[in-house]
């Protein structure tokens, strides 16, 4: 072997290793929901937008019943359900307080979520907004926690579910949960927002606009954040870990990446390119890993070390990583140890994304988004 091709594999070596450490710099700082309780709590207002939510809304109202700080009304807002959303939603649960308005008819302009939503706060009395989605599923002191925290922070509180997954196929999801997250900054006054779970006052609802401010964006957690900030008041951003968990598409594989493409394709452009950059840093050396074990194994073309033992460890640190940095954010176990399958099917998600970007359209239940 050459000194020249000896240096060449040192320096791919080298780069390999400070991107690795770049990703436990990116993925040891993910902060989980502090404990606490209210003091004097306000009175809370759930509200849930419900699309065809038959097999998902019990988990969530089960939840709520459940809830240490009950909170003062649950507002189910069916969007033009076709399954037994509405029966579902009506259903007595140990004294839960839910009650179910129809969405309006959808006008020019608006999506479902922000539509539904809007008319849940017009139609709600609470000091403290909260809104869930219908995936959702909030362990007994999620409430007290949420408004424990909005009490200290003021302003928008979000809190990102951890991701229960069953299925096999769910377990592709890995680096759109891991990468959505490394791609922001998070904590106390981050500037993000997670749509999935959402508390607000009242006041501070209404002096950012709240949902009418965003009345046609399908991502509306990045824009409301914005619009929060806009008005000089503090977004926040937290794990769900222990407190609140979802099964994300369980609809099946078409559903998830209608998803996730749909969430990639317009939120896209929100992301800091500071962050983005370390994460791609990341993701090239992640790449890298998935390629070389297979390549050097199968005697595939391998621009670097040919060696299956060094590949192997190399192989084996990003498989380390990824168990350690993923125990907070999902359910995610064997498909760790097979990490080249997700970054194929990431890839492949990312590149339609692109497609999605240059038609300027995306399709979810029934309805056509634009992702401009």
């Amino acid at each position: 072997m050459s000194p020249a091709v000896r240096l060449s594999m040192g320096w791919v070596g080298v780069s390999i290793v400070v991107r690795w450490l770049l990703g436990w710099v990116l993925g040891l700082r993910f902060p989980v929901l502090p404990a606490g309780s209210p003091v004097d709590p306000p009175t809370v207002s759930v509200m849930i937008p419900a699309r065809n939510e038959e097999s998902t809304l019990p988990h969530l109202l089960d939840g709520l019943a459940r809830q240490s700080l009950r909170p003062l009304e649950v507002i189910v807002v069916d969007d033009h359900s076709t399954d037994r959303t509405n029966a579902i939603a009506i259903k007595p649960r140990s004294g839960l307080p839910v009650s179910v308005r129809a969405s309006p008819s959808l006008p020019q302009g608006w999506c479902g979520k922000t539509w539904a939503l809007h008319n849940g706060v017009l139609a709600s009395r609470g000091e403290l907004l909260v809104f869930l989605d219908a995936d959702t599923e909030p362990g007994p002191e999620f409430l007290e926690r949420l408004v424990a925290v909005h009490q200290q922070l003021g302003g928008l509180v979000t809190v990102q579910p951890y991701h229960r997954t069953e299925k096999p196929y769910e377990q592709l999801s890995l680096l759109f949960n891991l990468v959505g997250l490394m791609a922001v900054p998070l904590g106390a006054g981050c500037g993000v927002a997670f749509g999935p779970a959402m508390a607000t006052s009242r006041v501070d609802y209404e002096r950012s606009g709240g949902h009418a401010a965003v009345a046609g964006k399908v991502v509306e957690d990045w824009f409301l954040a914005h619009a929060y900030e806009q008005v000089d008041l503090p977004v926040s951003a937290f794990l769900g870990h222990g407190q609140i968990a979802y099964r994300m598409y369980p609809g099946g594989l078409g559903d998830m990446v209608v998803g996730f493409n749909k969430n990639f394709a317009t939120a896209a452009g929100e992301v800091r390119w500071s962050w983005m950059l370390a994460v791609v840093l990341w993701l090239s050396g992640l790449f890298w890993a998935a390629w070389c074990l297979p390549a050097s194994l199968l005697g595939w073309p391998l621009g670097g070390d040919q060696a299956v033992l060094s590949n192997a460890l190399v192989y084996g640190a990003y498989v380390l990583q990824l168990l350690v940095i993923t125990r907070l954010i999902g359910r995610f176990s064997w498909i760790n140890l097979l990490f080249p399958v997700p970054v194929l099917f990431f890839l492949g998600v990312f590149l339609q994304a692109i497609v999605n970007l240059e038609r300027g359209e995306v399709r979810w239940k029934g309805r056509t988004f634009s992702t401009r």
